[in-house]
């Protein structure tokens, strides 16, 4: 048997801990989080009686828990981070099974610990992860933080932070990426939690690897530099598709599509290849300044466009716009994925009283993020 390694990782005031027998999926969470949270190396026998996550890869484990959830028991079939998910109860704890990933869970609220056994060591590690972000999920929405669904960028010098808003494919992490190759840190690229403070809304960021078109990636300078390093045997996150690898390889660039045609394949960065690979900086906090709602039309000219829009109830991730990662485990407690909705109410009200700007991009990358820079730098 393989010796216990554990990551702890610290959000604001939430804390988790990731136990495994697998080295790799300790390391996983140690590079997933350590760029944007804190994260650290400790010995086993040191983690607190606090949450955590035990992640191991096992047949025979994987085996009994998956029997257990489809043994006839009352159950919810549901899409958990894509993957169709069997949930049921044992006792009071929480099970679940994801045959196409070869993954099963038990979830005990009580103490706060997960366990997730499989067959694979990187679908354990991808989940250990996932689920060591859900526990510090249910913390913080429990003790007065909300989810946005937006990205952000912090300029270094003061704090101040730019959260831009809109639907999937609105631009949002376009503008996050303009705005750091103008000096801004990136701090989120879909999502970020928010709580009302003294100070005013302060930001945490949401980990988690950030979807590139490749004519995006193209047109930021990056393209060639994700191309080199593929070919020099380094990888992007494991959900990318296959055929964006291939595509990367052989120096396509025309963008690639799912094959109903409605959602684009893209690049998948991990946190920490913003700084290594491409010299963007990562924040790990900050205030509030102004909130962007950003368009992306090829034959616009960048702009402030008139009327606007103001933050609505869609803009958090509250019902169906949390549409990849439910609470299945139960681990805020009840409380709305968005926040509680005193929380989200004191955000939106505190959010309407700064500037908001709604914004035309074209792509022309640069004349896009000078109007950009220009417009925020206040």
């Amino acid at each position: 048997m393989n010796p216990v390694s554990a990551t702890h990782i610290q959000a604001a005031h939430a804390t988790v801990t990731v136990l495994s027998d697998s080295v790799g999926v300790t390391d996983w969470a140690l590079r997933y989080f350590g760029p944007w949270w804190n994260a650290a190396r400790i010995a086993p026998d040191s983690a607190d009686a606090g949450p955590r996550v035990l992640a191991d890869v096992d047949d025979a484990a994987y085996a009994r828990l998956t029997a257990l959830v489809h043994d006839g028991r009352d159950h919810e079939d549901v899409t958990f981070a894509k993957a169709r998910t069997r949930v049921a109860r044992d006792g009071d704890d929480i099970v679940a099974a994801s045959p196409a990933e070869e993954l099963a869970y038990r979830s005990d609220r009580a103490t706060g610990r997960i366990t997730v056994v499989g067959r694979h060591a990187e679908p354990v590690a991808l989940a250990a992860a996932r689920l060591a972000r859900e526990s510090v999920r249910g913390q913080l929405l429990r003790g007065g933080w909300a989810v946005l669904h937006s990205s952000a960028v912090v300029r270094p010098a003061d704090g101040a932070t730019v959260l831009a808003f809109g639907d999937k494919g609105s631009g949002k992490t376009t503008t996050a990426l303009l705005l750091a190759s103008r000096g801004w840190s990136l701090l989120a690229n879909d999502r970020v939690f928010v709580r009302p403070a003294s100070t005013g809304i302060e930001v945490v960021p949401w980990p988690s690897a950030a979807a590139l078109g490749l004519g995006l990636l193209d047109a930021l300078g990056w393209y060639d530099i994700a191309r080199e390093r593929l070919k020099a045997g380094d990888h992007l996150h494991p959900t990318q598709h296959q055929q964006v690898t291939d595509a990367l390889l052989a120096g396509r660039r025309a963008p690639l599509w799912e094959a109903d045609g409605r959602r684009e394949r893209k690049v998948q960065v991990f946190p920490d290849q913003f700084p290594g690979w491409f010299d963007v900086p990562l924040a790990t906090g900050g205030r509030v300044a102004a909130l962007l709602f950003p368009q992306v039309r090829a034959d616009a000219v960048p702009g402030v466009t008139p009327g606007g829009r103001t933050l609505g109830a869609h803009d958090f991730m509250s019902g169906r716009t949390e549409d990849r990662y439910p609470d299945i485990f139960h681990l805020a407690h009840g409380i709305d994925g968005g926040g509680h909705p005193d929380v989200r109410a004191e955000v939106a009200g505190r959010l309407a009283g700064l500037p908001h700007h709604s914004v035309i991009l074209n792509h022309d990358t640069a004349g896009s993020a000078d109007f950009l820079s220009e417009l925020t730098e206040g």
